[in-house]
């Protein structure tokens, strides 16, 4: 299917590795030209260099902080009119929220629920002027099947689907949709930082947990970025306009809800 967006403008946070990096790799295989925003130098500019190679299309390279007004400058600097935005934050690792401080909460929301809509904020009336805007955040399914030891991004991305819910139904009459990506396991470097999260001494290994989450799931595996990357590609395209404001599980089934 032709996605009916290339040379289309993309800028894209999170997405030098894992799931943002799969996502950017769809884009540019139906020729969207991408800007994207990382902290590691090395790491960034390698996946710049690999989908180049892959796709041809045009990959700029940013480093900085989104989180920060001067990362979210540089990034605006570098890609001043995108027509799709992608949201990817990392969460913090599990934890007791006992021992959660002040400001381990105002860096989760700066990171997973403020950042997003900042630089909502900053593109999305762009977006609407031109008549064309796709903004796609990846969220977690713990937004609907809440961890305890996943508090602060429980509560952190939550608030940021709660934004969006009603944004979201604000700016669809001007064809520019913002929609959540709820991924469930996924075999990546933050599920690899989640399992080393839960270690205890003591206890279970590295490698018996990992087998048991897949285990566990419905699909009997974990998820491959490949395939959130599809799905988000589709939604950036130009047959998704009348989908808006929805939370997508994508997690091989293991929502146990009907709803």
């Amino acid at each position: 299917m032709d996605l009916g967006i290339r040379g289309r403008k993309a800028l894209l946070s999170g997405a030098s590795r894992g799931m943002g990096k799969a996502c950017a790799m769809a884009l540019a295989q139906d020729g969207v030209d991408l800007t994207i925003v990382a902290r590691t130098r090395d790491v960034l500019e390698n996946t710049c260099a690999e989908i180049r190679a892959a796709t041809g299309v045009t990959v700029t390279p940013v480093v900085g902080d989104i989180t920060t007004a001067q990362g979210r400058a540089d990034a605006l600097a570098a890609c001043p009119a995108p027509d799709i935005l992608l949201n990817n934050a990392d969460g913090p690792l599990p934890g007791d929220f006992r021992t959660w401080t002040r400001n381990d909460w105002i860096a989760a929301f700066d990171a997973m629920m403020l950042s997003p809509i900042e630089m909502m904020r900053l593109t999305v009336d762009g977006m609407m002027e031109r008549g064309f805007g796709r903004i796609v955040n990846i969220v977690s399914r713990s937004v609907k099947i809440p961890q305890v030891e996943l508090g602060l991004s429980n509560g952190a991305r939550s608030g940021l689907v709660g934004f969006v819910a009603g944004l979201s139904r604000q700016t669809v009459a001007r064809n520019v949709t913002i929609n959540n990506l709820l991924p469930g396991i996924f075999d990546s470097g933050a599920q690899v930082r989640h399992i080393e999260g839960m270690l205890e001494p003591g206890g279970k290994s590295f490698g018996q947990i990992w087998q048991e989450r897949a285990a566990a799931n419905p699909a009997r595996r974990y998820g491959r970025p490949a395939e959130l990357g599809a799905y988000c590609a589709f939604l950036c395209s130009a047959h998704a306009g009348f989908v808006t404001g929805q939370n997508i599980l994508i997690d091989g089934g293991s929502y146990p809800g009907t709803f």
